[in-house]
């Protein structure tokens, strides 16, 4: 890297008294072998292993990269490890601050420092979604060329933020989000580790699991919060972080909920007989419970599209293409946007009218399967189409329902066991009236008699 005047002050500084940057900074890791998580991108001879020199020789040099990943997975870190353990020159810009002539110059530099010292020269490029084509395209010569090799950060979809010539001469690593057992490595390494918090306190377990759901895998949260509440703990003359000193120190307070154990199931059931009941108010509560619990938002969508049939169905056709939505777009957006879908969701499901006749119907209806009330299907239902079904009576005085001015055929549809059987009993709630009306009619147009 190429510090200007007042960077290299404060890196001196930092040298010299490293307490005086954050705990987040001093944690970084010095070796792709400390990087928290990404395994999947570190394994050996892969391009970043590459880029700092390990199995780099040859006709074949290291690759650009683009870096894609959420917030607190270790693009920027993964830079850093790279600036320390490479010998090549290293230039950092921001997408945020740069622009073609601070990118013009970083290259006329690669240039030189190949040219009259054969050295390479590594571009990290943080937030390259928020350059320009114009922008990216003044990248285009020095990565083609390997004037410099790029490492380019971003947050959003390369596909649509990055020029397609850019992405056809990097490789696309993605980095997937930490896990709670990554940050909790983290964690326990930053309070014993020298650069650290060198054990001057211990983090007991309930306060580590609340630390952990409000990290939401974001390692660069989880440290800072760390970091807090060990400053507020040790003002007190504490050794140890109590759980409501790390709830004052991020004035957020720990929900009770255990993610395997009776509260997952109670507040979910909560939220799901709250919806039933048409309180609108107590299901958005245990909502936000399982929301700031860190419950996957996957799982709330699922019972979200259960109830939208088990508790709705017909009463409010629109229900179920609500929910299902609502668990497309959590599967796309994730956490913190997905509160807002699921909210949304929610709402819809608790105020729509409620009808649990497409459960019951069901179930009468595997009851008596169950039962072994099944009996061959009638033969003028029976498959035709085949070579010697008419012979077998097959087809045979079936009625095609659509020669009818009615379009309704009166035949006999089901078994000889199950006839005149009514499984379906509408209620003549919200919108499900009208099929009230038309099973109704549909009854009696098919002749039916009650059993």
């Amino acid at each position: 890297m190429e510090p200007d005047l007042f960077t290299a002050a404060a890196e001196e500084r930092q040298e010299k008294d490293p307490a005086a940057s954050p705990l987040a900074v001093r944690m970084r890791p010095r070796t792709l072998d400390e990087v928290v998580g990404q395994q999947h991108l570190l394994k050996p001879g892969s391009p970043l292993r590459r880029l700092v020199g390990e199995g780099a020789g040859g006709p074949a040099g290291p690759s650009s990269v683009i870096l894609w990943g959420p917030p607190g997975t270790g693009k920027t870190t993964l830079a850093y490890v790279v600036s320390k353990a490479t010998n090549k020159r290293f230039v950092e810009l921001s997408a945020i601050t740069a622009g073609v002539k601070e990118v013009r110059t970083v290259i006329d530099g690669a240039r030189r420092a190949s040219g009259g010292y054969g050295q390479e020269t590594v571009l990290f490029l943080d937030e390259i979604h928020r350059f320009s084509k114009a922008q990216q395209d003044s990248l285009l010569p020095a990565v083609e060329n390997r004037w410099v090799t790029l490492i380019a950060a971003t947050t959003e979809n390369p596909y649509f933020s990055v020029i397609s010539p850019l992405l056809s001469r990097s490789l696309l690593l993605t980095l997937e989000p930490l896990t709670d057992e990554d940050i909790r490595g983290l964690l326990r390494r930053a309070l014993t580790d020298e650069r650290g918090l060198k054990s001057a306190v211990t983090l007991p377990e309930d306060t580590e699991d609340h630390l952990l759901r409000i990290a939401g895998g974001d390692a660069r949260r989880a440290l800072t919060a760390l970091e807090a509440a060990a400053g507020a703990a040790l003002d007190k003359g504490e050794r140890e972080i109590a759980l409501t000193t790390l709830e004052e120190t991020v004035d957020r307070a720990a929900v009770k909920y255990d993610r395997d154990g009776d509260q997952h199931y109670d507040v979910a059931s909560a939220l799901i007989k709250s919806i039933r009941g048409s309180d609108v108010d107590a299901a958005l509560h245990y909502l936000a419970r399982m929301i700031e619990a860190g419950e996957d938002p996957r799982f709330i969508a699922r019972r979200l599209m259960i109830s939208a049939s088990e508790d709705i169905g017909l009463a409010d056709p629109h229900a179920l293409p609500i929910a299902v939505a609502a668990a497309q777009a959590v599967a796309m957006i994730g956490f913190p946007e997905a509160a807002l879908t699921l909210s949304h969701a929610t709402i819809a499901l608790a105020l729509a009218p409620k009808s649990n006749s497409a459960t019951t119907a069901i179930g009468a209806a595997l009851e008596d399967v169950r039962k072994g009330l099944a009996g061959p299907v009638p033969p003028h239902l029976r498959d035709s189409h085949y070579k010697g079904a008419t012979k077998l009576g097959h087809g045979q005085g079936y009625v095609y329902p659509h020669d009818l001015p009615e379009g309704i055929a009166a035949q006999q549809y089901a078994p000889d066991a199950l006839k005149n059987r009514e499984y379906y009993t509408p209620t003549r709630h919200g919108a499900e009236a009208r099929y009230a009306d038309a099973v109704e009619w549909t009854r009696r147009h098919l002749g039916r008699k009650r059993p």
